[in-house]
């Protein structure tokens, strides 16, 4: 029979099960963790010191050597340590389409109006929070309905570190004081969530709550078909893809590129349209390739940011993100952080 203590060891190691190599100037350097028999057998990658969760707030002296005791605990951007041996700083970007909505379940135009998760949805959004539990965020970007908002708020409750998520209010001046914190503390210990009508879903206009196979016998298929997939056709009093795209990627483009340029590394939670702008003007698309674009309602997307580069590293595939998305030395580091923290707390 296993000790409680081995069991919690175990279960990190089948998470970090793989081995995690990259090039510094020393060298390569390896990070192998395996499990077998009850034993845990581990190989530090670079590591000259070590900083628990609980240790973090006094712990004042950095090794100058080391870069992963001066990384925050909790959501730590990584791109803004100081580490001779880091050669391209980068920063991560997680897009995730919102779980199934009421209305994605009932196949109606759902566009702009404020629908709320199905039970399928709550799971999916969960799920989506295990795929990236172990991945790095500072900042969270939503958009103005409840399905985007929803899908957020479960993802991050099944984050590694737990930290809370706050939306802004900045609407006015009387919202920016009211929803102020005051506590440092507990400031540390919260992401932002930043909500945006601009990554709305795109406007369906006169089509908004009519059944989609419905309209399809009413106004013939090529039509509807024209109305959902063409990149510049427009419902009745609605938006087209284009116009959703030029709110949605200058959007980007103003408010979210500059925090991945700072290093920050950031969430987007939004709409199939939405989302295919913004993958638009990612994976340079063209028109005729967009229209082709299908997402699926809660599977994570990771892209790396590097030189002003958006470089795509997929999606998984399985419940965790082990041996799906590759990996970088910044993330092969924060990885190593979290498990630190994990073997900290069990030797207490």
């Amino acid at each position: 029979m296993l000790s409680w203590d081995n069991f919690i060891l175990n279960m990190v190691a089948a998470v970090y099960h793989q081995a995690i190599c990259f090039t510094a100037n020393e060298g390569v350097r390896d990070f192998l963790i395996t499990s077998s028999s009850g034993s845990l057998k581990m190989k530090p990658l670079l590591r000259k010191e070590r900083c628990s969760l609980r240790q973090y707030v006094n712990c004042v002296k950095y090794s100058s050597k080391s870069s992963l005791c001066a990384i925050k605990p909790i959501f730590s951007s990584l791109s803004s340590t100081n580490d001779s041996r880091r050669t391209v700083p980068e920063s991560y970007l997680i897009l995730i389409r919102h779980g199934e909505s009421m209305w994605n379940e009932k196949n109606l135009f759902t566009g702009c109006v404020d629908v709320p998760l199905t039970s399928k949805g709550v799971e999916e959004a969960i799920e989506a929070g295990k795929r990236i539990r172990h991945l790095p965020i500072d900042v969270v970007y939503i958009s103005a309905l409840i399905r985007s908002q929803m899908t957020a708020m479960l993802a991050l409750t099944e984050h590694h570190c737990k930290k809370v998520p706050i939306i802004v209010h900045d609407e006015t001046e009387q919202a920016k004081v009211w929803s102020q914190i005051y506590s440092e503390g507990t400031e540390m210990q919260s992401v932002p969530v930043i909500k945006a009508w601009q990554l709305n879903e795109r406007m369906y206009g006169e089509l908004q709550g009519f059944n989609k196979l419905e309209t399809a016998e009413r106004c013939g298929q090529e039509q509807v078909y024209k109305w959902r997939r063409s990149y510049d056709a427009r419902p009745p009093n609605g938006e087209s893809l284009e116009m959703c795209l030029r709110r949605a990627v200058t959007y980007f483009k103003e408010q979210i590129e500059p925090q991945l340029s700072s290093g920050k590394n950031v969430m987007v939670v939004a709409h199939a349209n939405s989302l295919r702008s913004i993958l638009m003007y990612l994976d340079k698309l063209t028109a005729e390739e967009v229209i082709h674009l299908e997402l699926s309602t809660g599977v994570p997307m990771l892209y790396i940011y590097r030189e002003n580069q958006f470089i795509r590293r997929g999606s998984p595939l399985a419940s965790m993100e082990n041996g799906v998305y590759a990996y970088t030395e910044n993330l092969a580091i924060y990885k190593q952080n979290l498990l630190d923290e994990v073997l900290d707390e069990v030797s207490l």
